[in-house]
């Protein structure tokens, strides 16, 4: 990457356009072109990001920006595709063991692992269920005791086989 910043940086120069005028046209910061030129790469978060910034870097200096961001593919892939004796070797010795430790990730600037988001909605829909539950309960329970106090205007009093109303 190193090799691909100082080519940039060379073409730049030979251009007659200052960093600051480079900035200012791709509309750029100055210290992410000057990590771009001199093969920072660890300074971006995003590789993708960094590649269309390449791309448009090389068409901003008239060059062929394919060819550069094939340059740029090239050095990604000689970058992540090579895992050392070492890692592999400590990955085999992991498993033998049964380690139940977090394992180590070889991680591709390509790839991100992107986590699924837990919903709580099923534990509020349950929580309003129970309070729904709970208050119509509360109200047919408390409405059922409650019977109208009623007095008969006909009170019936017996006397020897005759009916009085009062």
């Amino acid at each position: 990457m190193k090799e691909l910043g100082e080519y940039l940086k060379q073409t730049r120069v030979s251009n007659g356009v200052s960093i600051t005028e480079a900035c200012e046209d791709l509309d750029f910061s100055t210290s992410q072109l000057e990590n771009i030129e001199s093969g920072n790469v660890k300074a971006f978060k995003d590789i993708y990001e960094l590649k269309d910034d390449i791309k448009a870097y090389a068409k901003y200096l008239g060059l062929d920006s394919d060819k550069v961001v094939d340059e740029f593919n090239g050095f990604l892939f000689q970058h992540t595709s090579r895992i050392s004796l070492a890692d592999i070797e400590s990955f085999q010795k992991e498993e033998e063991k049964g380690n139940e430790k977090e394992e180590k990730k070889i991680r591709s600037p390509y790839t991100k692992e992107y986590k699924p988001k837990k919903s709580c909605m099923p534990i509020v829909y349950m929580i309003i269920g129970v309070l729904l539950l709970t208050g119509i309960l509360y109200f047919i329970l408390y409405h059922r005791n409650e019977a109208p106090n009623r007095i008969d205007e006909l009170t019936v009093i017996r006397k020897e086989g005759t009916y009085e109303f009062a």
